[in-house]
């Protein structure tokens, strides 16, 4: 590492970064891919039920799906959502001395591109990259709309939980980056309201209607056909969340709550730890030139965190679901950042001490977890 690199420690950070990340791929591919794996066994062969949409578009190309496929599809998606996000930073900010702080505190998160490498194979990461596409492409047209709402119906019949994880964010993006700059008019409001009513109606079916309509054993001697290996019946331990009915995981989530609640200590220190970006963000929005985006942008952060608020409630997979809260915070940071300002926000401050030792500590932690933190 050269003296000028050491000089900027905030590009160590990045190189340091690099290394968690490939020590976490390294640890989780020696984990058993549970939940990913029967995920891409899923499809619509019995009729149309929920979280089944990757699974069909693998039985396209495959009759028999092999472990390591969970990886090789988790990975590249993961590879593409990151090379899209460094495409989205630049365009936005640009890589200069200035805003690598507000990169090392984004890209290098543990809420971020760190645990969706722990995650590999989860869905969660499609919503974060279809966003990222929303943010790269022109949206004047309300062509724009439509395309949101298409990823939209994927994200949900991917997993409709998707409907509160990824799919408000999207929205907030739809109305930052294409209401607010073409403003309303009779077509796209009409656009937008439809699109609405039918992203409601679709996860009402899968809600209500999308469970598997054939016996457990049945199902699960299907899946053993669509499996490389047959005999590794343990990966087919989580074939009842296809029966499982939506009071039973809030049940469930109740249940465990005495004990998850005990993590939300852990969250707040992690959201803490970036203070300075937080403060970057706030700014920004204060800086908006326009009273009433600002209003939009914060009524836009407000429910997205509304909608995570309400899958707290639903499913306990906390970890994962205060890092997708923040990793939306990041993608919205993006659009805000296109809207006209008043003045020039105060960036992150690389060459302050305290600043400095919370990016390194955001920096070294490799990851949140699923359920409980780490």
């Amino acid at each position: 590492m050269s003296l000028r690199a050491w000089q900027n420690p905030w590009r160590v950070m990045l190189a340091v970064n690099v290394a968690v990340m490939a020590g976490v791929l390294i640890h989780k591919i020696t984990l058993p891919p549970y939940v990913p794996y029967i995920h891409l066994l899923v499809d619509y062969h019995f009729g149309f039920v929920k979280r089944a949409l990757i699974g069909a578009i693998v039985s396209l190309f495959t009759e028999k799906v092999p472990v390591w496929l969970v990886f090789a599809l988790g990975g590249a998606v993961w590879v593409l959502t990151a090379l899209l996000f460094v495409k989205l930073f630049r365009r936005t900010f640009g890589f200069d001395d200035t805003h690598m702080p507000l990169f090392v505190f984004t890209a290098g998160s543990p809420f971020f591109l760190k645990n969706f490498m722990h995650t590999l194979g989860h869905f969660d990461i499609y919503g974060c990259l279809f966003a990222i596409v929303l943010l790269l492409i022109p949206a004047q047209s309300t062509g724009f709309v439509l395309l949101a709402t298409f990823f939209s119906v994927i994200l949900i019949l991917i997993h409709h939980i998707h409907l509160l994880m990824y799919v408000p964010t999207i929205a907030v993006i739809v109305i930052l980056r294409h209401y607010l700059n073409a403003g309303i008019d009779r077509t796209n409001l009409a656009v937008g309201v439809i699109s609405l009513l039918a992203l409601g109606a679709l996860f009402l079916a899968l809600q209500f209607r999308g469970t598997m309509p054939i016996p457990a054993a049945e199902f699960t001697a299907y899946l053993k056909t669509r499996m490389a290996d047959p005999s590794r019946t343990d990966l087919l331990n989580f074939s009842y969340i296809w029966y499982q009915p939506l009071a039973k995981e809030i049940s469930d989530t109740w249940q465990r709550m005495p004990s998850n609640i005990l993590g939300v200590p852990v969250f707040a220190l992690l959201i803490w730890l970036h203070s300075p970006l937080w403060r970057y963000f706030a700014d920004l929005i204060r800086s908006l030139a326009d009273d009433f985006q600002r209003r939009i942008v914060v009524a836009g952060i407000a429910a997205v965190t509304a909608a995570y608020l309400i899958m707290f409630s639903m499913v306990f997979d906390y970890s994962r679901w205060i890092s997708n809260w923040a990793v939306c915070l990041f993608l919205i940071l993006h659009a805000v950042k296109a809207l006209p300002s008043a003045r020039v926000a105060s960036p992150v401050a690389g060459d302050d001490k305290k600043t400095g030792v919370l990016g390194w500590i955001v920096t070294l932690i490799p990851r949140v977890g699923v359920i409980r933190p780490f």
